[in-house]
């Protein structure tokens, strides 16, 4: 007995040996299913790294990484001996709130003459076909994914929400074992299942850097604007310098000229000097009129008071503006309305600015021939076509004419005047009524420039009417009274209170109404104000807003508080010319308002409108 103690079992040895076997064949599959999932992740990684470098499309971008894990699992499946006699895996998207899943990506097995593979649900009482563009259930789906063995394995983002399925069809495992059948079918599912995961894992990821990708884009889109507009400001803000120094030059240095010690210029120079500064002065409030109705069409604060317009006299009374410069120039201006135009409903006072900023670059461009203004109706529209005989506009310069500060060379160089933002404001006020601008124009043919605005707004028409302001921004529009005073001759017992800070504007207005025989007295304060009242009735009280002690819309609403003080009419005169500024000032019981700079017969035509004696 004690001779076989040493000796190892015959039979222990061979019934070790399939153990080892099966240890080894399991030892070798998990290395294979570990080495090909370690393949599928590095692909993955590869497509996320380079979605990384390039901005794609989303669209792009998951769809290069859904193709490439099927087709790694294609791979790694060809590259094994799972004995899988036919089979096809594929990707069914899900979109939420839907109950169906599509088909978009499959990838089947190179076998020849392969057939459409069903992939059963359940107990084969249902088979469903996996191709591209096939609509699979969810409820159907949810069955595959509990069935044993699965056949289909969700795909859910960080909240649980459904992406997708990974779903394989295949033929039933060939194989004598039934043991060795049911390892392969483990090891299959295994397969599937963690490369769910890492799909699951990419696809999260993927949209992470898509929207990181995004988010990057639109901060530089961004920034990328902001620099424009910085750019854009700092070349207004240059531009303005520019435009607002070049008119000042010649007031400031002109007036030097009058000033100079020992200089005395003959009669007609210095008329002419005054010219020059007069044409300079209004130059420059034109270009700070189009520089504010700029900003205020660009802030959508600009202010449309629609009416039914009377075209035909409204062309006339334009036509009548620029008649004198015509005529200095020796050109012909000619009138052209359609009989069937009597009426459009529009801003008056903005028709009529855009109107005379065409003819005004008319006239600036012809030296010889004519002038002219063509009303037409086409369509729903009515065509304004301001043309000429002058010296045309060259095809590079027209697509640059509607910029801000943009003006023709060879006009600067001529020495013409002009802000270069009368044909900007234009086109935009013309937006702002729904119509356009368009030009038509070739080098020494002349040019045509065609305001379209449509007949019928959608607005209403009416509302509060506001007074026209001459002096006011814009610069073209027409007061509701005359320009003229009114048929009353003052005298010297119609006294008028003048309430102004500003010295020189005070000289101004004391010696140009009293040129006109009123008897003006001047106080520079409220306090004086209040003094002078004690001696004196005016028939009009002029008034300063910007007062050293105190502001001139708060004197008014005081002095509507004393019913001595009530009935006398208040005008006020201010440099407050922006949006709402005028009402602000008739509510605080003003009866009119003028702008500064002081337009010098709209004021004597207010003055008379006031303090003409009741009838």
């Amino acid at each position: 007995m004690q001779q076989y103690s040493s000796l190892p079992d015959q039979n222990s040895q061979i019934d070790a040996t399939p153990k080892l076997l099966t240890t080894i064949q399991q030892l070798r599959a998990k290395l294979w299913l570990e080495s090909s999932l370690n393949q599928l992740q590095s692909r993955l990684n590869y497509y996320l790294l380079s979605v990384c470098n390039n901005v794609l499309q989303a669209e792009t971008a998951e769809s290069e990484v859904l193709q490439a894990v099927v087709n790694e699992i294609n791979s790694v499946m060809n590259s094994t001996n799972l004995a899988l006699t036919d089979y096809a895996v594929g990707i069914a998207m899900f979109q939420p709130q839907e109950t169906v899943a599509t088909v978009c990506y499959v990838s089947r097995s190179p076998s020849q003459n392969s057939q459409p593979l069903f992939v059963d649900v359940l107990t084969a009482e249902k088979k469903l076909l996996l191709r591209l563009q096939e609509v699979i259930e969810l409820k159907d789906l949810q069955q595959l994914e509990n069935q044993q063995p699965p056949s289909a394995w969700r795909l859910a983002d960080d909240s649980g929400s459904i992406m997708g399925w990974l779903i394989i069809a295949a033929a039933p495992l060939s194989s004598d074992r039934e043991s060795l059948i049911e390892s392969k079918a483990q090891l299959r599912s295994q397969l599937m299942s963690r490369s769910a995961n890492y799909c699951t894992t990419a696809l999260v990821q993927l949209r992470h850097i898509l929207s990181w990708q995004q988010q990057y884009q639109e901060l530089s889109n961004s920034n990328q604007e902001l620099e424009r507009t910085n750019q854009l400001k700092n070349q207004f803000l240059a531009n303005t310098s520019h435009e607002i120094r070049t008119p000042l030059s010649s007031i400031i240095g002109f007036t030097h000229l009058l000033l100079a010690p020992g200089y005395e210029p003959t009669i007609e120079r210095q008329r002419e000097y005054l010219n020059i500064i007069q044409s300079s002065g209004k130059h420059l409030l034109a270009l700070i009129n189009d520089i504010l109705d700029l900003s205020k069409i660009e802030a959508n604060q600009l202010e449309v008071q629609w009416e039914s317009v009377d075209v035909p006299l409204l062309c006339s009374n334009v036509l009548a503006l620029v008649k004198e410069k015509a005529a200095n120039k020796g050109l012909r201006l000619c009138l052209e309305i359609d009989p069937d135009i009597t009426s459009l409903v529009a801003d008056s006072l903005r028709l009529k600015q855009m109107l005379l900023n065409l003819l005004f670059n008319a006239l600036k461009f012809t030296s010889k021939g004519s002038v002219g203004l063509q009303v037409v109706p086409k369509g729903g529209s009515v065509h304004f076509t301001v043309w000429d005989t002058g010296s045309g506009i060259s095809q590079e310069d027209q697509t640059q004419l509607f910029e801000p500060y943009f003006q023709i060379a060879k006009a600067v160089a001529g020495g013409a005047e002009g802000t270069g933002l009368g044909l900007a404001v234009t086109r935009k006020l013309a937006q702002i009524h729904g119509g356009s601008v368009k030009v038509e124009s070739e080098v020494d043919g002349g040019s045509r420039f065609t305001l379209l605005l449509p007949l019928k707004q959608e607005v209403g028409v009416g509302g509060d009417e506001e007074a026209g302001e001459a002096g006011g921004v814009g610069g073209t529009g027409e007061a509701k009274y005359s320009l003229s005073p009114l048929p009353f001759t003052p005298s010297s017992s119609v006294d008028i209170l003048l309430v102004e800070n500003d010295l020189p504007n005070a000289d101004l207005m004391q010696i140009y109404l009293r040129k006109l025989g009123y008897q003006v007295t001047w106080v520079k304060n409220a306090a004086e104000m209040w003094e002078a009242l004690t001696q004196l009735d005016p028939a009009v009280i002029l008034m300063d807003i910007f007062l050293a002690d105190g502001n001139g819309l708060n004197l008014v609403r005081q002095l509507r508080e004393h019913e001595q003080y009530q009935t006398i009419p208040v005008i006020v005169q201010t440099a407050m010319a922006m949006k709402g500024d005028r009402e602000t000032c008739l509510t605080a019981g003003v009866n009119d308002y003028i702008s500064k700079p002081i337009d010098l017969p709209l004021l004597a035509s207010l003055v008379a409108k006031y303090s003409k004696p009741p009838i």
